[in-house]
């Protein structure tokens, strides 16, 4: 990940390790939602008893706040990518060379989107740090 971190997110690194207890480098935003990355087996401590860290953090930063699962490859791409655009529904996710590819419905194809292809423009970033590859949306 080639990702150049301002000033916000070494800030927002640092209430998150301080409150969760937790250390990770990647967070990065998505539809005006603060998503921090943390390794699988971390998950449960990092999100906390009833979720309770996640709503501190909500409480402080005065934003959304979601934790999701680091991508350990390429092979858990499809399952990170669903967690971030949850609850937007994808049908398949197909990787075919330098691209990865999401089909979905209609309605949610314009969610995925978003109005001037903002949301489409987040998800081609977080995709081409983590995976290094483009996305098409079908």
């Amino acid at each position: 990940m080639v990702k150049i971190i301002d000033m916000q997110d070494i800030r927002h690194l640092n209430l998150f390790g301080k409150i969760t207890q937790v250390q990770t480098r990647f967070c990065f935003k998505y539809n005006n939602t603060l998503i921090f990355c943390v390794p699988y087996p971390l998950l449960h401590k990092a999100v906390g008893e009833n979720g309770k860290n996640v709503q501190k953090m909500k409480e402080v930063l005065r934003k959304k706040i979601r934790i999701v699962a680091k991508p350990r490859g390429i092979q858990d791409a499809k399952n990170f990518i669903e967690s971030i655009v949850n609850p937007i529904k994808i049908k398949e996710t197909n990787i075919n060379g330098d691209e990865i590819i999401i089909n979905t419905m209609r309605q949610n194809k314009a969610s995925l989107i978003g109005r001037d292809k903002r949301r489409l423009k987040e998800m081609q970033v977080i995709v081409k740090d983590f995976f290094g590859k483009d996305v098409r949306i079908i």
